[in-house]
């Protein structure tokens, strides 16, 4: 399959399908503790068959067209990943997400990894809005919505129990046009 590079730090973006199940479970187990700060993303995968449906499910996802997950490896080990946790073709709407092991976090990989998914959802899916959602504590992952130049729409308040805790809720998104644009005004810049 295609691995993207991220940069000349020996990033790269790759497909993360049913086949990763021991090298997944082995980064789930390094990071559980940082990934599930804010997120129940591999809480329940705690061995390789959960491992594996989890994957799998997501392969599923990306053959039906509405989600899909790709992981984020640097120097050739897995440290996180990229999703589409929806994805409706039909009417041009997308939510993404991220998470990271602590090994990855400080690097931009998400903000480089995202610009790869948005690229593809607006230019060759014809996505028309794309939305981030993240717990308002959770700072990092709010700053890549902001890097991304994405809007705050808003807040749902103590929308998500989480940890024992009801977590707000911040959506941010993007419109096509708003991504070309800034996209255009980036490309400007580095000439």
């Amino acid at each position: 399959m295609y691995a993207i590079s991220l940069g000349d730090d020996g990033a790269e973006l790759r497909p993360l399908e049913p086949w990763h199940a021991e090298e997944f479970l082995a980064h789930l187990d390094r990071g559980r503790g940082f990934i599930q700060q804010y997120i129940s993303f591999g809480s329940k995968e705690t061995d390789m068959a959960s491992a594996r449906a989890l994957l799998q499910r997501y392969a599923d996802l990306r053959a039906a067209d509405t989600g899909s997950l790709h992981g984020l490896w640097l120097d050739g080990t897995l440290v996180g990943g990229v999703l589409f946790l929806n994805f409706d073709a039909e009417r041009g709407n997308c939510e993404v997400g991220c998470w990271l092991e602590p090994a990855g976090t400080g690097r931009g990989l998400v903000t480089r990894a995202m610009r790869v998914l948005i690229d593809f959802a607006v230019e060759q899916r014809g996505m028309h809005r794309i939305e981030w959602i993240a717990a308002s504590g959770n700072q990092p992952s709010l700053n890549v919505a902001r890097r991304l130049g994405m809007t705050r729409d808003g807040v749902q308040r103590e929308a998500h129990p989480y940890g024992g805790v009801r977590h707000d809720l911040e959506i941010w998104s993007v419109l096509a046009q708003e991504w070309r644009d800034a996209r255009a005004r980036a490309a400007h810049n580095d000439h």
